[in-house]
């Protein structure tokens, strides 16, 4: 550093200077998508391109691409030290142009990658990566923006719609296989969305990736929203028009694994750079992909650098982050003999566990308002508990538990639901143990696992009558809420991405009793903090009886912060009728019914019934008060008090 000229050297701002180096090795480089990839530089007066890429372990790398009819040894790059990052100027390269990096190992062998940084690729079958300028996008949802960063998840509403793209709506008998372009997705999901009153929409699959069968879960391009649907300039704009409706977007995004493809990060430069060496460390063998080197500082800062470049870049307001136990158990999927233990003799992924606390600290930090949610499959203990106290730091996490318990109890003959009553409660045991999400995602309704109308038992009317009766104690039920797209009208066949959701569906009228009703769900849920604002704290929930064991019914009262507008649950788990039902209270208070499935618009009886009901000093359910109501076979009601 005492080399004056050293000092006052100027770096372009497209270049790879000194600090850049040192930063990439430390791992906190944190946008490092502007340096490595492909950007527009002028140099001496004369605009083109200016490309990077980490290859440390190459003999030479070149750029190929329409620019210089792909021959690799018109652009050689120039190796930086001390991180083994290779740079070039190509005057002759244009936006819109196709290219990729020629790497020649060290065993000779040339190699022909994809750009790890790039913002846009290629339509699938193709592989190359597309020059793009991503630098001048166009935003006007600045009062959205604003307002999130005051947002608190804790006291708010949040009810994720999750949604595949590709199979959610398609064209019929258009081009490439009918796929909405962002920019109809986006008018279309919103009008569906706002009418029916979801708070948010959780994207799948949107980062590049060569397969459709994969869901979008083995990417090849993090820092690409996928060419299937369109431009980055679309994807940005789906984004914009959504916050400017108040509708969130979450991502799935997926620091898990990564595939094999010849032409992504596998073995990128001849070596395993971007995964760990040993197979034992760096395979899924069930899934056949590579997991990431969470060890290797540059490779830290990819990912935690690809997750604020979404949120930062395109205003995405949270990341679901997928298969975050497959990242903490070295042995997950694995059979004795496939892995290696940490150096406690342990199964932790040590390296993972730092990564986590790093990305969550950094992301949630520099994006107030933003959300991290942890897809985690077991106890892992604090996953949304604080960095600094041993947590991982995640904003929410999925509860697999609850799902699991659910959709096992609701597969039940309703006959037998009395021998595992204890199942559908004991999720409150734990409830208040991590931030939690409910969910009922898109692993629920595939690989023979039925939609979820399709788990219900009986035939028909008593399918639907189940799924009510469950979807209401879902919303009842302490957490945040995600629903699979086609659970909320009844998708008989499972989901599959080669079609469309079966809306011809809502021609029956059935499928549209149901429908209205998860809507009215969604609105008494947004319309009542009772059933949110106290969703991480113990005061908000009181069960009423969770023994009523023989009759299969759950009673239970949501409490406000002001312990006003609290709301009493009652839930029928069985098609018998209870006329000379009773359910205690803890007041003896005016009960005004809110929501009642028997309404004939629901597909019930239609029977009229009081609007509010008085309660009486009579002893019920272990309450000095209580009062009678007929609750019909798989009745929900709902009281307000």
């Amino acid at each position: 550093m005492g080399n004056k000229k050293t000092v006052q050297k100027k770096y372009q701002p497209y270049e790879f200077g000194e600090l850049d180096h040192y930063l990439f090795g430390q791992g906190t480089h944190y946008k490092i998508y502007n340096k490595l990839g492909a950007h527009k530089a002028t140099v001496k007066g004369v605009t083109g391109i200016y490309f990077s890429v980490w290859a440390p372990n190459a003999r030479r790398v070149s750029v190929v691409g329409e620019f210089n009819d792909w021959d690799f040894e018109k652009n050689y790059m120039d190796r930086q030290e001390p991180t083994g990052v290779y740079t070039c100027f190509i005057k002759e390269a244009k936006e819109g142009q196709l290219y990729k990096f020629c790497i020649e190992t060290m065993q000779g062998k040339r190699i022909f990658k994809a750009d790890p940084y790039a913002n846009y690729a290629e339509l699938r079958p193709g592989t190359a990566s597309i020059i793009t300028d991503i630098s001048d996008l166009k935003w006007s949802d600045q009062q959205w923006m604003t307002a999130r960063e005051t947002w608190d998840m804790e006291k708010n509403p949040l009810s994720i719609y999750e949604v595949h793209l590709g199979s959610w709506m398609r064209h019929p008998g258009r081009e490439n296989e009918g796929f909405y372009t962002y920019r109809e997705f986006a008018k279309a999901i919103t009008k569906y969305v706002k009418e029916m009153g979801y708070t948010h929409i959780e994207l799948m699959g949107m980062l590049e990736h060569p397969y459709d069968g994969s869901w979008g879960y083995q990417v090849t391009g993090y820092y690409a929203p996928t060419s299937r649907y369109g431009t980055p300039e679309d994807f940005a704009y789906m984004i914009n028009y959504l916050h400017k409706n108040k509708i969130g977007v979450i991502l799935d995004w997926v620091p898990a694994h990564f595939p094999k493809d010849a032409h992504g990060l596998a073995e990128f430069d001849g070596t395993p750079i971007y995964e760990y060496a040993d197979p034992k460390k760096g395979e899924h063998p069930d899934w056949g992909t590579k997991i990431f080197d969470y060890g290797k500082p540059e490779v830290q800062n990819f990912l935690i650098a690809n997750a604020l470049f979404w949120i930062e870049n395109y205003h995405i307001d949270g990341l679901r982050v997928d298969a975050v136990a497959s990242m903490l158990y070295l042995d997950y999927g694995k059979q004795d003999g496939q892995w290696i233990a940490n150096k406690y003799g342990g199964n932790q992924n040590l390296e993972a566990i730092e990564f986590f606390k790093h990305l969550n600290s950094v992301v949630l930090e520099r994006n107030k308002g933003a959300m991290m949610i942890a897809e985690e499959s077991t106890a892992w203990p604090k996953v949304t508990g604080a960095p600094e106290e041993g947590g991982l730091g995640f904003s929410l996490k999925w509860n697999m538990g609850w799902m699991h318990d659910f959709t096992e109890y609701m597969k039940l003959d309703p006959l037998f639901r009395k021998n595992a009553h204890y199942q559908m409660a004991f999720s409150m045991e734990y409830a208040y143990s991590e931030n939690y999400v409910l969910v009922l995602s898109h692993d629920e309704v595939v690989h023979l696992k039925c939609s979820m109308v399709n788990k219900m038992p009986g035939v028909g009317f008593d399918k639907i009558a189940n799924l009510k009766v469950g979807y209401a104690y879902m919303i009842g039920h302490p957490g945040k809420k995600l629903l699979f797209m086609g659970q909320d009208f009844g998708q008989l066949r499972e989901w599959s991405e080669e079609r469309e959701l079966d809306w011809f569906l809502l021609a029956e009228q059935s499928h549209q009793q149901l429908q209205l009703f998860f809507k009215d769900l969604l609105h008494l849920y947004k319309k009542n903090k009772a059933l949110y604002e106290l969703d991480h704290e113990p005061e908000g929930f009181e069960w009423i009886n969770k023994d009523d064991t023989f009759r299969s019914i759950f009673s239970f009262v949501r409490h406000s912060k002001n312990d006003k507008k609290n709301l009493l649950f009652v839930c029928n788990f069985t098609p018998v009728e209870r006329s000379d039902y009773r359910v205690g209270v803890p007041r003896k208070k005016q009960y005004k019914l809110v929501l009642n499935s028997d309404e004939a618009k629901y597909g019930g009886s239609g029977e009229e019934r009081p609007m509010v009901y008085k309660a009486e000093k009579q002893e019920c359910d272990g309450k000095p008060y209580s009062f009678a109501y007929s609750l019909p076979g798989y009745g929900v009601a709902v009281f307000e008090f």
